[in-house]
């Protein structure tokens, strides 16, 4: 064993010492006697690590190293102000510890694939945790999100469409401020609607299919680690079942059932530990731009409308007319969102939309008489 190894097994050693007693600390403190045992379960699987890392370097007594001063003000902190406290941090260090390859606990995956990043996402779910897990990381847990599916779809047409309304509104109005003519306006409005368009679309596109893959290479990972560590895998949903609140032996038994088949444990896993629907993956990634394409140009084409018909100051006030109908009615829907009275939002969405296209006009009406 080279200098560079006995660093770096020296530095795995004291990683684990620390997260040890800091676990240890918040057991201690922990007056609910099931999230306490979670507490001590994860400070002996980060003492067995430590033995390992003892073992590598010739047997080290780790009962005689102490814990960092680091971690001795995390327990301290823990014991005597909260948990709510310390897991943060702890959830950032475990997590840190799991993504970065420069991190000096890397040989864990050799010792005990998985564990890390289970206390990782367990410690997650834990900071989160004040008297019992709150309804978000419930719901997050199990893989669903209360009126999260139709309502985002809603949210994000509400949104698609205002983007459009605005933008172009604001678009339409500087050209008109500029003194142009009315063609002009029209092709710079089309113009507006088109590239709009075709950039929310393909930013939606992006965003929806990076989501997915990233989505495939967890559960990826998850499926590797159920097949090299699969008592491991148990045992961290057994961990998470109990911090739902399930006392030891119903988890044991509920993830011994769903463990009876590797396919409905890897989707089990998916959707408890990652949060994700193996199922859908965040949804379609062409819907997603196609629908995106067509609400922006959908309140694109508001604006540009008047000028189909009519020229000079009659476009431009039938353009405003048309596009503060559609912004109040943006601004009412929103009003589902945010629980304030549909006539408050539809009255702040409507001052908005109108106070930019004035701004932008204005701005145009500056630089038309600089140009001429």
């Amino acid at each position: 064993m080279d200098d560079g190894e006995l660093r770096r097994y020296g530095a795995n050693l004291r990683d684990e010492i620390d997260s040890a007693s800091v676990y240890e600390a918040l057991a201690q403190s922990e007056s609910d006697e099931k999230t306490s045992a979670i507490y001590a379960r994860l400070a002996q699987v980060e003492r067995a690590h430590a033995q390992f890392w003892a073992d590598r370097m010739g047997g080290a007594d780790i009962s005689r190293i102490k814990p960092s001063p680091r971690a001795r003000a995390l327990g301290f902190l823990g014991k005597h102000v909260g948990a709510s406290l310390v897991l943060p941090t702890l959830a950032k260090i475990e997590t840190a510890e799991t993504t970065d390859p420069d991190s000096p606990r890397e040989g864990i995956a050799a010792a005990a694939p998985g564990d890390e990043r289970a206390h990782a996402r367990l410690v997650q779910t834990l900071a989160g945790r004040v008297g019992g897990l709150d309804g978000p990381t419930l719901a997050k847990l199990e893989g669903r999100h209360i009126g999260g599916g139709g309502g985002n779809a809603l949210r994000a047409a509400v949104l698609g469409a205002n983007d459009g309304l605005v933008s172009n509104l604001s678009l339409v109005m500087g050209v008109a401020g500029a003194a142009a003519e009315g063609k002009t306006i029209l092709l710079t409005g089309l113009a507006g609607l088109v590239a709009g368009a075709f950039s929310m679309a393909m930013g939606e596109w992006l965003s929806v299919n990076s989501a997915r893959e990233m989505a495939q290479r967890k559960i990826d990972a998850e499926k590797s680690a159920l097949e090299d560590a699969p008592e491991m895998q148990k045992e961290e949903l057994i961990l998470i079942y109990q911090a739902k609140g399930l006392d030891e032996a119903s988890a044991r038994i509920l993830a011994d059932k769903l463990f009876s088949s590797k396919e409905a444990a890897l989707d089990t896993l998916a959707r408890e530990a990652l949060g994700v629907d193996p199922q859908e993956l965040g949804g379609s990634a062409w819907a997603a731009a196609i629908s995106s394409f067509a609400l922006f140009a959908l309140g694109a084409i508001v604006p540009v409308a008047a000028f189909f018909f009519t020229q000079g100051w009659t476009a431009v006030i039938v353009s405003l007319a048309l596009s503060g109908v559609a912004l109040a009615g943006i601004g009412a829907a929103t009003s589902v969102f945010t629980g304030r009275t549909a006539m408050f939002s539809a009255g702040r969405q409507l001052i908005i939309g109108w106070a930019a296209a004035l701004l932008t006009f204005g701005i145009g009406k500056l630089i038309g008489v600089s140009l001429h």
